[in-house]
């Protein structure tokens, strides 16, 4: 794995671990860390050991929200040659399921980078939220367009016009989070949840998180043509001849995502 400056990474057996880490900023995302989570999210997706991916945040918080020193001078030609948001739009493409483990704060682009995620656990004392209107902006990396998605246009107006935290209880509520969590056993949680969805096939796991985000845009019929697609796809799959012969011989199937 290449060498991070602003995050760790390890496989604890084929779940990847990303650690944000700027404990002393809160995990505050810069540019160079946001290109270092990409980057080792892309890695793990391409190495077979890996069938989960699993993000958290070192310290006292998930990740604080963006770097606003770093962008503070910024005007809007500088930030459109630039293009940072370019980085964002590739964690769109990670093909194997995603979970954030989120403790303390997730605002922000922290809550930007949790939403990226496919499922989110949160310890109960978690807090979300999208302040950016207090120091007059707004988010810019998917957080109006994945929230209002989630939760529904009248309610995002509502949480992101007001900058207001949300707590976890309410982030459940709302359907953003899956599960809430003492904050002592959030990580062994989320490893547990992890490693079992591990033991799913591969192949099927893949094609089910693409057919259900096209699902989030499609109209029913186009969505229905594609998932029938991918579900014909499967039959050409070591893994379906597997599990299906188990089926019949009453075993526990052995998947090998081919």
């Amino acid at each position: 794995m290449t060498e991070f400056a602003h995050i760790r990474t390890h496989v604890d057996e084929n779940i990847a671990v990303i650690e944000l880490h700027r404990p002393d900023v809160l995990n505050a995302l810069n540019r160079k860390m946001v290109t270092e989570i990409v980057t080792a999210m892309e890695i793990y997706d391409r190495d077979e050991r890996v069938r989960v991916i699993v993000l958290t945040g070192s310290g006292r918080a998930f990740a604080a929200g963006a770097d606003i020193d770093e962008m503070a001078n910024d005007d809007s030609i500088t930030l459109e040659l630039l293009n940072q948001f370019a980085e964002w739009d590739r964690l769109a493409l990670i093909k194997k399921p995603t979970i954030a483990a989120v403790h303390g704060f997730a605002l922000g682009g922290g809550f930007e980078l949790a939403l990226s995620c496919d499922l989110l656990f949160a310890a109960d004392t978690a807090e979300f939220g999208f302040p950016e209107v207090n120091i007059g902006v707004m988010p810019g990396a998917g957080g109006t367009q994945r929230l209002t998605k989630l939760i529904g246009k009248t309610k995002a107006l509502e949480w992101l016009w007001t900058g207001e935290r949300m707590s976890a209880k309410e982030a459940y509520e709302l359907g953003i989070v899956n599960r809430v969590i003492a904050p002592e056993l959030l990580y062994e949680e989320t490893m547990r949840f992890a490693k079992k969805l591990a033991k799913q096939p591969p192949l099927s796991v893949r094609l089910i998180k693409e057919a259900v985000y096209k699902a989030v845009d499609y109209s029913l019929y186009e969505g229905m043509q594609f998932e029938r697609k991918n579900f014909y796809l499967l039959f050409s799959s070591e893994d379906q001849k597997e599990g299906m012969t188990a089926f019949i011989e009453k075993r526990k199937p052995r998947f090998q995502g081919r």
